[in-house]
């Protein structure tokens, strides 16, 4: 059964958030401290830091973030009148083990998920649960150094099977650990990997770093197979998937050496689902891993483990493009003179969700989930209190005609669309809440004031049209 969008009717309309960005409440009910609580503000070209702890004076604008922690109920019930039938959001390690390394979870913590997720299924939205969304506990951070320690490995898959067990019946979709690829997040001295916590110290040079994150990543991956394991013990229904960031890289020219570089460069940025897809490392990176004397500790057991522990589905992230050329030995980032930029700088590039859909069509043979997309853009409150955003619905629905080609005219099995920050929130590279992605306005600005009142924007409207219509109306 098709609609007139060519849509599965029962396909998953809603948004998608981090509980980082957006709970607050960091120290509520036994929370503990994890990595996103010691990130600083910054501002576009001014990175955040990530300090040695919480240090007094600073600003951690997640701290409070839009304390969805205490209004969840309300924005639940927005996200509703919208007409989702899904959320995706994620758990926040520290609410379950304050320090991460507990035998015990924390009740508080357990609880306020069980009532959030009761809260959606009032409403009828489907809980699209993520388990490690750059919320690592800074103790594993502090006392381990994040995940180049193989015993995170534990930690971990103990957080997600007291999640899989709790929430057995109130959660389908599951992916355990967000934006897996993106493993290179430098910033400032005290330099750490949000992904993996890897702290880098000043005597270790761009090779050792390397060699860590490889390390580091690899630890990652059989802690995610293992849980998908134990997740498909517990509730055969679960449907379990990765969760990587898809920035296509396009050669600059018909260039065979920029051809070359690409298809390169876009091996070594998305190994990591290939590996959590087909429970093996692809024969490219095996080469490179072996040439460098990289990811030294692999063991047989490890290699079993993945075989044993695939995904379900692709869950991907889409926000634009990136043009590449050859540089010497290495690669540049080039601008494309064919797309235009947002005001942070990034390309706008409708076609490349298609083209991203194909390929991870084509290369997986998996369903797929589109679980984040949008547009970071400055909103302006009007004298008569609404808020006019036609940029972000064009943003939209300029990508939602791409991803429907690519249903209809290439057979992608597409399973559901979450546009980011369905409700504005902390943006995790700036710490800025004027970089705003959301349908619904909250009132708060970059130095943290406000009265957090929520405002329905002119594409709240729009995006409940599109999905009271399967997508058939994108007008």
């Amino acid at each position: 059964m098709t609609t007139k969008s060519g849509l599965r009717p029962d396909f998953l309309w809603g948004g998608a958030v981090a509980a980082h960005q957006l709970e607050g409440a960091w120290q509520a009910d036994g929370k503990g401290v994890s990595i996103a609580d010691v990130m600083t503000a910054g501002a576009n070209n001014v990175p955040r830091q990530i300090t040695a702890g919480v240090q007094p004076g600073q600003n951690y604008p997640n701290h409070s973030a839009i304390d969805f922690y205490h209004h969840y109920k309300a924005d639940i019930k927005l996200f509703a009148e919208m007409g989702f039938n899904c959320f995706r959001t994620s758990i926040a390690w520290t609410r379950i083990f304050p320090n991460g390394d507990e035998s015990a979870p924390n009740e508080a913590g357990l609880k306020f998920y069980d009532d959030l997720f009761a809260e959606c299924h009032k409403y009828g939205i489907e809980p699209v649960i993520t388990l490690s969304h750059f919320e690592l506990p800074y103790h594993l951070v502090s006392e381990y150094g994040g995940w180049r320690d193989r015993r995170v490995i534990d930690f971990f898959v103990h957080f997600a099977e007291v999640c899989f067990k709790r929430y057995r019946h109130s959660v389908k979709y599951w992916m355990t650990f967000n934006e897996i690829n993106n493993q290179m997040m430098y910033m400032n001295d005290f330099t750490v990997a949000t992904n993996s916590g890897l702290v880098f110290r000043h005597n270790e040079d761009a090779a050792t770093r390397e060699a860590l994150m490889y390390q580091a990543s690899h630890y990652e991956v059989v802690a995610s197979a293992l849980a998908v394991k134990i997740g498909h013990q517990i509730n055969p229904n679960f449907e379990i998937g990765s969760m990587v960031n898809f920035t296509p890289l396009y050669p600059a020219s018909a260039a065979p050496a920029d051809i070359l570089v690409a298809e390169k460069m876009m091996q070594r940025r998305y190994w990591w689902s290939d590996v959590q897809a087909w429970g093996h490392y692809p024969c490219g990176m095996e080469a490179y891993f072996k040439q460098h004397n990289l990811r030294p500790d692999i063991t047989a057991e490890d290699r079993i483990v993945l075989q044993e522990g695939t995904v379900d589905y692709i869950g991907f992230s889409y926000y634009n493009s990136m043009t590449i050329a050859v540089d010497g030995e290495g690669f540049k980032i080039v601008a494309n003179p064919t797309l235009e930029t947002s005001e942070w700088d990034w390309p706008i590039d409708p076609i490349g969700l298609r083209y991203s859909l194909n390929w991870l069509q084509d290369r997986y043979h998996l369903p797929l989930m589109i679980v984040e997309n949008g547009l970071g853009a400055r909103d302006k409150v009007e004298a008569d209190g609404r808020i006019h955003d036609p940029y972000r619905s064009a943003y939209l629905r300029a990508h939602i005609e791409q991803m429907i080609k690519a249903v209809n005219d290439d057979g992608v099995d597409l399973w559901g669309y979450t546009p980011w920050g369905c409700i504005d929130l902390v943006s995790a590279g700036t710490g800025q809440m004027s970089k705003r992605y959301g349908f619904i306005y909250v009132d708060k600005d970059d130095d943290g004031n406000g009265t957090l009142a929520r405002s329905r924007k002119d594409s709240f409207y729009w995006y409940q049209k599109v999905i009271q219509t399967n997508g058939a109306d994108l007008a």
